[in-house]
């Protein structure tokens, strides 16, 4: 340290003075010191170059240190230069610094330029978006079965072989480093128990068929469900993205039971949707012919109910008209009936007591002809439905002549 009374001396004077000290390999000698009165001795056996008190204050000088100290005094600054140069640190955005003084946290450096003093406090870097992942039954691939972890419990006593990922992220730093109560500060090894016990739990709440079949999906989001809690309870401050069952069968040594079993449950399934496919093919059908049957019954209820009716009135017609004129009426009544049936048949008798040649006519084959041509359509000629009406025409006057002789010989 230095006491200066007049002013603050030449530091590259004295730079100068030390370096050529060392260069010269001189000796140096005592030299007077000046103080405020100008007397007195230095009494300290170095010499100062000649003017090393005169430049410095020009006659009157002060106290100045031995070049030994002048070197303590720039190694100290280089030394704490340094020390605070090494106290400089970078987080990136996606970290965060959990501070350590003296082994006790005091806080979370957010992302951007920090500083911390070396040796006295201690930081550590926590990426929170990384998505890390563990693996549980398995490693690397599912056919590296870890036995001690895959083999579990079910709800109705059964064993089976669950392999699944968990995928997490560190959401709260401070949670994981200051307040986590797991023994291990390894967050995979957090993970991997706290999923280990959560999938144990669920697996042994459900029945074998559900776990190995359709509840894969619902196992998986009631362990993620699951885990979290576990994991906010003990104040872990990981934050769980995904589980995801890998594989699921039964173990080894009943793997073989457990095919014919599926082969079984597939026979089962297709003959339970053949039979389903049949039903729903013959059902509509059944009930399409039930409602077609109902409805041609209801027409026929509804047709002879109504021909009926036609046929009571038209009785009841005739029979007013028969009071007015019986004799006319029930001539008209026999020809018509005779006309009905003579239509149908094929034979045609005649009276071949009067005079005559009797002309013989294929009314039956003409007749035919005739329906055949009205059933053809266009293929008949024009002429035919005429000479068929003309023949019926004739058959009924033919007819009427007949009868007035069976009248006349009554």
């Amino acid at each position: 340290m230095r006491i200066f009374s007049k002013g603050p001396p030449d530091i590259d004077e004295m730079l100068r003075d030390f370096i050529g000290r060392f260069v010269d390999g001189k000796k140096r000698r005592a030299s007077p010191f000046s103080r405020e009165d100008g007397e007195g001795e230095s009494g300290n056996g170095y010499d100062d170059g000649g003017d090393g008190d005169k430049g410095s204050g020009g006659g009157g000088g002060g106290i100045v240190l031995p070049p030994v100290r002048y070197l303590a005094v720039l190694s100290s600054a280089a030394i704490l230069f340094l020390w605070m140069l090494a106290g400089f640190f970078t987080v990136d955005a996606s970290e965060r610094a959990v501070m350590f003084r003296l082994g006790n946290p005091t806080g979370v450096k957010t992302p951007g330029l920090a500083w911390h003093m070396p040796f006295i406090e201690d930081y550590r870097i926590v990426n929170l978006l990384e998505v890390r992942q563990v693996e549980v039954g398995y490693r690397g691939a599912t056919k590296n079965k870890n036995p001690r972890e895959s083999l579990m419990l079910t709800g109705n006593l059964n064993i089976i072989d669950m392999q699944f990922v968990v995928q997490y992220v560190l959401k709260d730093a401070r949670l994981f480093l200051f307040e986590n109560r797991f023994a291990s500060r390894r967050a995979e090894d957090v993970v991997q128990q706290v999923a280990e016990t959560a999938m144990r739990e669920v697996v042994g709440e459900n029945r074998i068929d559900f776990v190995l079949y359709e509840g894969r999906e619902s196992v998986a989001s009631e362990t993620k469900a699951a885990m979290q809690k576990i994991l906010d309870d003990y104040k872990t401050g990981v934050q769980i993205n995904q589980v995801a069952v890998q594989n699921v069968q039964p173990p080894d040594q009943v793997q073989d039971a457990f095919e014919d079993a599926i082969k079984a449950r597939q026979d089962r399934d297709r003959k339970i949707n053949e039979g389903e496919a049949y039903a729903n093919d013959i059902i509509p059908r059944s009930r399409g012919q039930a409602a077609r049957i109902i409805a041609d019954a209801e027409a026929y209820r509804e047709s002879f109910i109504a021909r009926s009716q036609g046929e009571a009135d038209r009785f009841l017609l005739l029979a007013g008209e028969y009071k007015k004129a019986p004799e006319v009426t029930r001539r008209r009544l026999y020809l018509e009936t005779m006309e009905t049936v003579m239509a149908r048949a094929n034979k045609v008798l005649l009276d071949g007591g009067g005079a005559g040649n009797l002309l013989y006519l294929p009314l039956d084959k003409l007749m035919g002809a005739g329906a055949a041509a009205a059933a053809g359509g266009g293929g008949a000629q024009p002429s035919e439905p005429l000479r068929l009406e003309e023949l019926k025409n004739r058959l009924r006057r033919e007819l009427r002549a007949l009868d007035g002789k069976l009248e006349s010989r009554r």
